[in-house]
């Protein structure tokens, strides 16, 4: 147990968070409005693989010796954790915490043209070596640079799937073009990383430089392309809904909302 590293505050972070969605889940369930189990059961995945991250010996060892498995952590948090994150989310549980005049404010965030850059620019400037060496060298640097994967991780993720409704302009052909980006991104940086011609860090060779791209590019695809897949099955659903609701004589505004927030 020596490579596990049990934070006190990060713990209690998760545990809180734990903890609200908990109450909030009982709440609606109390009403009648009971929460998906598998909705439920994403939310506390996506829980586990932060705790996985940050407290098993990915963190100790990523830290200490080997850049692919540090990779492998900021994916977890970033990528992986923040989407399970918000497949467990919906309107109705996230309600009280919209009733706060600074999350309600800070939801221009959550707007694709918004989020999409912010997730890119969070990503790609962390990995800038100035950026990573001094998040390697201080811990409050490193703890803000883990919670910005996540949080930046949760904006790009709930601007694709809106747990909350997004602009009216982004349906599913759109949104096609968002994970294209968003797998560009991944692309470019794990290309960098695995044709490298010299280590970036101080802590890491090239080798295992060249492997931590590796990782980005394999865990990239396993999250990018079902991604993909989903949008353009949406992309057939919307059409064919929203067509059908024209058909009965709904009005094609109403008959687009309809179909992409699954009300046909």
């Amino acid at each position: 147990m020596n490579s596990w590293n049990f934070d006190p505050l990060e713990l209690t972070i998760l545990a809180f968070v734990g903890a609200l969605y908990w109450r909030r889940a009982r709440t609606l369930a109390r009403r009648g409005r009971p929460v998906p189990p598998l909705r439920a059961v994403s939310f506390a995945v996506g829980l586990l693989t932060l705790f996985a991250a940050l407290a098993s010996p990915v963190d100790t060892i990523g830290e200490e010796r080997l850049f692919s498995v540090h990779m492998l952590q900021h994916l977890l948090l970033g990528d992986v954790g923040a989407l399970l994150l918000v497949l467990g989310l919906d309107g109705r549980l996230m309600r009280p915490l919209l009733r706060i005049r600074l999350v309600r404010a800070l939801r221009v965030l959550g707007h694709p043209l918004v989020a999409l850059p912010l997730w890119a620019a969070n990503f790609v400037v962390w990995h800038l070596p100035v950026l990573f060496d001094a998040a390697l060298r201080h811990d409050a640097v490193h703890a803000l640079q883990h919670a910005l994967f996540v949080a930046f991780g949760m904006l790009l993720w709930a601007a694709l799937l809106e747990p909350l409704p997004g602009p009216a302009w982004f349906t599913a052909p759109w949104k096609i073009a968002y994970v294209l980006g968003m797998w560009l991104v991944m692309l470019v940086l794990s290309q960098v990383f695995i044709w490298s011609g010299h280590p970036y860090y101080i802590r890491y060779d090239l080798t295992d430089q060249k492997a931590g791209g590796g990782v980005m590019l394999v865990e990239s695809a396993f999250t990018m392309l079902p991604a993909l897949v989903w949008v353009l099955l949406q992309v057939l659903r919307e059409s064919e809904a929203r067509q059908r609701l024209v058909d009965s004589g709904v009005a094609p505004a109403t008959a687009s909302r309809a179909a992409r927030y699954g009300r046909a």
